[in-house]
This record gives C-alpha cells, sequence and structure tokens, in this order.
C-alpha cells in the first residue's frame, strides 16, 4: 500500500474513533441527571443618605449613621428541573409591593420564575423604612437601594451557579430564646388600651413579684441548611432560629442585629473561603425574644448581647454541621406558593362607639388618665372599621430541598405555629420562616386570641383569629404534594 493510501485509512480511522467517543460521551451525559447546582451573593444594601426612620416602635427612631453593614444575600439552586431563588435582607420588614417589583426585574434577568423566588425579612427593629414612595429624600433613595440590592443578590447567585452538594441538620440552643407573653400574679394584670383586663401580657418585666409562667413554648432549634462545591469547600449556609431580634445597637445607629453578626462569625467556624456566604432568617419568633425572664442580667454595652447571641448562634450551626452525615448532589427540589384569602377582623358596633369616645378626648389631664396607648389603638380600631377591603390575600410556600422542608408566612408567627408544622411535616427536617413575602403583623393561634395581649390586640394582629390554622391547613397540604 502506498504510504498516501496508507495515511488516508489512519485517518479514516482516527475520525472513526473520535466520533464514536463524542457520540459515548454525549449519550452518556444525557443519560445522567444533571446533577445539583447552587451559587450564593451578598449584596451591601447599607445606606448611604442620612436621616432615616427605622421603624419598629410607637415614636421616631431616627438613624444618623451605620454601625454595621446591612445586606441582601442569596441563595440559588438548580436541580436541572427547578431553579429556585432564596433571599433574606436585613429590613424590619419589606413590603409586599416592594418584593413583587424585585421578583419581576430579578425574573426578567435571570429567567427564573416568580413563583419559584423566596423573599424574606430579618425583622432588626434598627433598619430603615423600606418602602418610601413619597417623602423625605433619603427614604426614597433608600429604597432604591434596597431594590436594587435585592435584584442584584439574586442575578449574581445564578451567575455564580456551580456543581453543588447540599445537607441539613439542626443543634438547639435554647438558652437564648424566651416567651415574652406571661401569666401574672393576682392583681397585677394592668388594664389594656381598651380598659379591658387581658389574661397575659407581653414583656411584663422580671420581676419574681408579679411574673407567674410563660404563656407559650419556645423552639430552640438553629436549623441549618449546608451548601459545599464540587471540592467537598463550604458555599453557602442558610440557617433559622426563632428569636425576634436582640436589639440594643448604638443608639441612633443603623444595624442588621445579630442576624448580621451571625453571617460575619460563620465563614471562621466552618474556615470557609472569601466566596462562602452565610445567612440567617427570622423562625417562628412573633412571642419570643432575649429576654430572661425571673433573671437579672448585668448591664450590656450597646451591641455586646448582639454579639453574644450571635456567637452563640454560630456555635450551634457549627455542631449542627458536624451532625450532617453526607452532602448530597442527587437531590430534588421542588417549590410551591399558594395564594390564601383571608378575612379582616373588624370591630364590633360597641368597641367602634368606645373607641371613637376615647378619641373624642383631648384634655392633656384626662389622655393622661386613659389606659396606656389607648388613642393609639382606638385609631386602629377606627381604621379598622373603615377599611373598604374585607379580604387580604397572602401568600405562602413550601420549598422541598431533598429531605429538607421550608415552609413560608408573611407574619411575624407564634412559636407554636412552627413547632406544629415542624412536628406535622412529612419531611425528617423542617424549617418555617417569618417575615416571607411580606409582612402583615402577628399571627397568634386562635387560643393565643382568646388570652389577649399585645400581639392579638386589633392593630398588631389584623386577620381573623382562625388564620394561623388556615395557613398551618395549606402548608402541610403542600407539603404532602412535595413529598
Amino acid at each position: 500500500m502506498h504510504h498516501h493510501a496508507l495515511r488516508n485509512v489512519l485517518t479514516s480511522i482516527l475520525i472513526t474513533c473520535v466520533l464514536g467517543s463524542l457520540s459515548v460521551s454525549t449519550g452518556h451525559a444525557a443519560d445522567q441527571p444533571a446533577g445539583l447546582r447552587a451559587g450564593a451573593a451578598a449584596v451591601d444594601v447599607t445606606p448611604k443618605e442620612f436621616p432615616l426612620n427605622m421603624p419598629g416602635g410607637f415614636s421616631e427612631n431616627m438613624a444618623q449613621s451605620a454601625h454595621d453593614p446591612l445586606h441582601a444575600r442569596a441563595l440559588v439552586l438548580d436541580d436541572g428541573t427547578t431553579t429556585l431563588a432564596m433571599v433574606v435582607v436585613d429590613s424590619l420588614g419589606v413590603s409586599p409591593e416592594l418584593i413583587e417589583e424585585v421578583k419581576k426585574l430579578a425574573s426578567e434577568e435571570t429567567g427564573i420564575a416568580t413563583d419559584k423566588m423566596l423573599i424574606c425579612s430579618t425583622h432588626s427593629h434598627s433598619c430603615p423604612q423600606s418602602n418610601t414612595t413619597k417623602g423625605p429624600a433619603p427614604e426614597v433613595a433608600y429604597r432604591q437601594v434596597l431594590l436594587a440590592g435585592m435584584v442584584k443578590s439574586i442575578v449574581e447567585a445564578k451567575a455564580a451557579l456551580r456543581p453543588a452538594a447540599v445537607g441539613a441538620a439542626a443543634h438547639p440552643l435554647p438558652e437564648e430564646v424566651f416567651n415574652r407573653r406571661w401569666y401574672l400574679k393576682p392583681g397585677k394584670m394592668p388594664l389594656n388600651p381598651y380598659g379591658k383586663m387581658d389574661q397575659v401580657k407581653m414583656n411584663p418585666g422580671t420581676s419574681p413579684d408579679v411574673l407567674d409562667r410563660p404563656a407559650g413554648p419556645t423552639d430552640p432549634d438553629v436549623t441549618i441548611l449546608s451548601v459545599q462545591d464540587a471540592h467537598r469547600k463550604p458555599l453557602a449556609l442558610w440557617a433559622n432560629y426563632s428569636l425576634h431580634y436582640v436589639g440594643a445597637p448604638p443608639r441612633g445607629q443603623v444595624s442588621a442585629d445579630y442576624f448580621g453578626e451571625f453571617a460575619r462569625l460563620m465563614p471562621s467556624r466552618l474556615r470557609a473561603g472569601e466566596e462562602f456566604v452565610a445567612m440567617m432568617t427570622n423562625g417562628t419568633s412573633g412571642d419570643i425574644n432575649n429576654i430572661p425572664f425571673l433573671v437579672t442580667r448585668p448591664p450590656r454595652e450597646p451591641f455586646e448581647q448582639i454579639r453574644i447571641v450571635a456567637g452563640k448562634a454560630a456555635d450551634a450551626a457549627w455542631f449542627a454541621h458536624r451532625k450532617i452525615e453526607q452532602h448530597r448532589s442527587d437531590v430534588t427540589l421542588g417549590m410551591l406558593q399558594r395564594e390564601v384569602v383571608l378575612k379582616y377582623r373588624r370591630p364590633t358596633d360597641e368597641q367602634l362607639a368606645e373607641a371613637k369616645k376615647v378619641l373624642a378626648v383631648t384634655d392633656e389631664k384626662e389622655i393622661e388618665k386613659l389606659p396606656r396607648l389607648a388613642q393609639h389603638y382606638a385609631r386602629s380600631m377606627v381604621r379598622a372599621a373603615e377599611r373598604e377591603a374585607k379580604t387580604l390575600a397572602v401568600k405562602v410556600q413550601a420549598i422541598r430541598i431533598g429531605d429538607l422542608a421550608i415552609c413560608t408566612i408573611p407574619f411575624e408567627v407564634f412559636a407554636e405555629i412552627g413547632l406544629e408544622l415542624k412536628d406535622r411535616s412529612p419531611f425528617p427536617q423542617t424549617m418555617v420562616i417569618s417575615q416571607a413575602n411580606g409582612r402583615y403583623g402577628y399571627l397568634p393561634t386562635p387560643r393565643q386570641h382568646e388570652l389577649g395581649g399585645y400581639e392579638t390586640w386589633l392593630g398588631t394582629n389584623q386577620v381573623e383569629e382562625q388564620t394561623s390554622v388556615i395557613l398551618t391547613n395549606n402548608l402541610l397540604e403542600m407539603l404532602a404534594e412535595l413529598k
């Protein structure tokens, strides 16, 4: 055979081998699941313009500067079939209107469906107003900072997608959660703003002469979702703890509270690199705070108690992380969303008449004789009576990440509601997130409504007294469908 003919034969054999190799490789990839991919991002949303009002109390609370940075932190997961985005932002509670705007813009940029996005707030009480469209220039400007930052966090997390594996676990941290609703000893209960007597009181002080027993449970667990890359390096950690904000940052300064300090500490706990993103969400803490009732705690300097709680929460998350036997990439993702229509609460004719009578008092000395906050809640009564809408549509979500389930509720949810969802969930590990996709006030159970107290008053609570039952039933149906 001539040398050029031999060369032609060898060339044909080589081409055949290469094509055969490519076809085998392509066929193999088509037969295999894509596997999990994950990406995370943290975007600074600290305000640059001041002063800013920090809502959350009964009097104006103005910030003149920032003590520590605020962030929008995002985690995007993709299993080849479903892509979902989860965002937590340092805010008292981002409005539903702003959240919907963020989801629409982020969806246009990433292709992720808006009903596959969760946006929740930490509920830090030292964060600025989030949805001012007309008013002081710094507040209007800050709305745009938040909007752009939340969108950017989703876009950057999606762009950072890479092969990943996940695991979930929980570890208790009982010594930093306290139920703040208490039965008092006989004769110690003050009148509520309506001139009536509740059975329990919120934040009644720490005196053993006054306190009888707490009116509800606590949820002690720090629950985590851990994300690693293909080289088993920490990529992200999403944690959840049923504790209200801690509070007491330096006066007049914006702060992310213990949520931000936890996120700052976690990389050192896991010896993670610069790309690692940690985040903490608010669990079911509507009736839980960080005051150790019946105990006298030594004085703290500003931000000190925040640091203490964040350090303990980071330790608990580390212990939970050690419990994860295996991070898996062959997990199923799922996310369901329902819009649930709830009835607004309305005052009775008698309650409305009493409220108008209270508001008719104008003499300063006579006003001082009224129960504390009487006129504030009288105005809430009148507004509730005059509200044209009879119903409120809220969004709840159920998310599946392998064997972890996540429930989201747009209220300040009582701990016992979260405990019930965890107990009745068909998944081995369940996380319940408050302040999710909006903020509509407190969510007590029907039993807690009977006991009265701050969180049940019309104004702090605005929806029908069976709402916790309605939302729990919806979420359990959704979890069953995901399972």
